[in-house]
Protein backbone atom coordinates (compact mmCIF):
# COMPACT_ATOMS: atom_id res chain seq x y z
CA UNK A 1 0.00 0.00 0.00
CA UNK A 2 1.07 3.27 -0.72
CA UNK A 3 2.05 5.72 1.81
CA UNK A 4 1.89 9.11 0.27
CA UNK A 5 -1.45 8.30 -1.83
CA UNK A 6 -2.55 12.09 -3.37
CA UNK A 7 -6.34 12.98 -3.42
CA UNK A 8 -6.64 13.45 -6.97
CA UNK A 9 -9.64 15.89 -8.56
CA UNK A 10 -11.83 12.96 -9.63
CA UNK A 11 -11.66 11.83 -5.52
CA UNK A 12 -12.35 15.97 -4.66
CA UNK A 13 -15.29 16.42 -7.21
CA UNK A 14 -16.92 13.10 -5.90
CA UNK A 15 -16.85 14.73 -2.05
CA UNK A 16 -18.03 17.77 -3.28
CA UNK A 17 -21.05 15.99 -4.64
CA UNK A 18 -21.31 13.94 -1.67
CA UNK A 19 -21.58 16.90 0.35
CA UNK A 20 -24.35 18.46 -1.60
CA UNK A 21 -26.09 15.47 -1.61
CA UNK A 22 -25.62 15.31 2.26
CA UNK A 23 -26.84 18.68 2.70
CA UNK A 24 -29.87 18.61 0.89
CA UNK A 25 -31.21 15.54 2.08
CA UNK A 26 -30.59 16.30 5.40
CA UNK A 27 -31.87 19.54 5.40
CA UNK A 28 -34.97 17.94 3.50
CA UNK A 29 -35.28 15.27 6.77
CA UNK A 30 -34.92 18.02 9.19
CA UNK A 31 -37.25 20.42 7.61
CA UNK A 32 -39.87 17.41 7.21
CA UNK A 33 -39.28 16.40 10.86
CA UNK A 34 -40.75 20.10 12.26
CA UNK A 35 -43.65 20.04 9.49
CA UNK A 36 -44.25 16.94 11.36
CA UNK A 37 -43.73 18.11 14.80
CA UNK A 38 -45.88 21.32 13.88
CA UNK A 39 -48.80 19.62 12.98
CA UNK A 40 -48.51 17.58 16.51
CA UNK A 41 -48.29 21.20 17.83
CA UNK A 42 -50.69 23.03 16.04
CA UNK A 43 -51.95 21.84 13.03
CA UNK A 44 -55.74 21.87 14.47
CA UNK A 45 -55.62 25.70 14.16
CA UNK A 46 -57.66 27.83 11.82
CA UNK A 47 -55.28 30.53 10.20
CA UNK A 48 -56.46 33.90 9.93
CA UNK A 49 -55.62 35.32 6.74
CA UNK A 50 -57.27 38.70 6.73
CA UNK A 51 -54.38 39.63 9.47
CA UNK A 52 -50.59 39.90 8.66
CA UNK A 53 -48.51 39.27 11.13
CA UNK A 54 -44.31 39.38 10.82
CA UNK A 55 -42.51 36.70 12.09
CA UNK A 56 -40.71 37.35 15.53
CA UNK A 57 -36.96 37.75 15.35
CA UNK A 58 -36.57 34.46 16.91
CA UNK A 59 -37.32 32.78 13.29
CA UNK A 60 -35.00 35.27 11.55
CA UNK A 61 -31.87 35.05 13.75
CA UNK A 62 -29.21 32.17 13.90
CA UNK A 63 -29.43 32.50 17.76
CA UNK A 64 -33.02 33.07 17.91
CA UNK A 65 -33.56 29.29 16.24
CA UNK A 66 -31.04 27.83 18.45
CA UNK A 67 -33.23 29.40 21.29
CA UNK A 68 -36.25 27.50 19.98
CA UNK A 69 -34.48 24.33 19.14
CA UNK A 70 -33.86 24.34 22.68
CA UNK A 71 -37.84 24.47 23.70
CA UNK A 72 -38.61 22.03 21.06
CA UNK A 73 -40.52 24.60 18.77
CA UNK A 74 -41.29 23.38 15.32
CA UNK A 75 -40.67 26.00 13.43
CA UNK A 76 -37.49 26.83 14.60
CA UNK A 77 -36.58 22.88 13.49
CA UNK A 78 -38.00 23.82 10.22
CA UNK A 79 -35.90 26.96 9.49
CA UNK A 80 -32.63 24.65 10.98
CA UNK A 81 -33.54 23.01 7.42
CA UNK A 82 -33.86 25.95 5.86
CA UNK A 83 -30.53 27.17 7.28
CA UNK A 84 -28.57 23.88 6.66
CA UNK A 85 -29.76 24.10 2.55
CA UNK A 86 -28.43 27.93 2.91
CA UNK A 87 -25.09 26.30 4.33
CA UNK A 88 -24.84 23.69 1.43
CA UNK A 89 -24.03 25.59 -1.16
CA UNK A 90 -21.06 27.57 0.63
CA UNK A 91 -19.77 24.47 1.85
CA UNK A 92 -19.17 23.66 -1.66
CA UNK A 93 -17.56 26.73 -2.25
CA UNK A 94 -15.10 26.04 0.84
CA UNK A 95 -14.51 22.48 -0.16
CA UNK A 96 -13.62 23.78 -3.83
CA UNK A 97 -11.00 26.31 -2.46
CA UNK A 98 -9.36 23.31 -0.58
CA UNK A 99 -9.34 21.57 -3.86
CA UNK A 100 -8.14 24.20 -6.14
CA UNK A 101 -5.40 24.94 -3.24
CA UNK A 102 -4.09 21.24 -3.55
CA UNK A 103 -4.03 21.64 -7.49
CA UNK A 104 -2.40 24.69 -6.71
CA UNK A 105 -4.36 26.24 -9.53
CA UNK A 106 -3.93 30.00 -8.39
CA UNK A 107 -6.20 31.31 -10.73
CA UNK A 108 -9.63 28.87 -9.46
CA UNK A 109 -8.18 29.59 -5.83
CA UNK A 110 -8.52 33.77 -6.45
CA UNK A 111 -11.75 33.03 -7.86
CA UNK A 112 -13.23 30.93 -5.27
CA UNK A 113 -12.02 33.24 -2.50
CA UNK A 114 -13.57 36.08 -4.17
CA UNK A 115 -16.87 34.31 -4.55
CA UNK A 116 -16.54 33.07 -1.06
CA UNK A 117 -15.75 36.53 0.48
CA UNK A 118 -19.03 38.11 -1.62
CA UNK A 119 -21.32 35.37 -0.30
CA UNK A 120 -20.15 36.18 3.28
CA UNK A 121 -20.18 39.89 3.60
CA UNK A 122 -23.78 39.93 1.65
CA UNK A 123 -24.52 37.42 4.65
CA UNK A 124 -22.76 39.27 7.42
CA UNK A 125 -23.50 43.11 6.40
CA UNK A 126 -27.24 43.24 7.15
CA UNK A 127 -26.11 41.96 10.49
CA UNK A 128 -26.66 44.70 13.16
CA UNK A 129 -23.82 44.49 15.97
Amino acid sequence: MEKNKKVTDYDMQQLIGQVLRIGVLSSGIVAIIGGIWYLFQSGSGIPDYTVFNGEPAGYTSLPGIIKGLKAGSAKEIIQLGVVILIATPILRIVFSLFSFILEKDKLYVVISSIVLLIILFSMFAGLKV
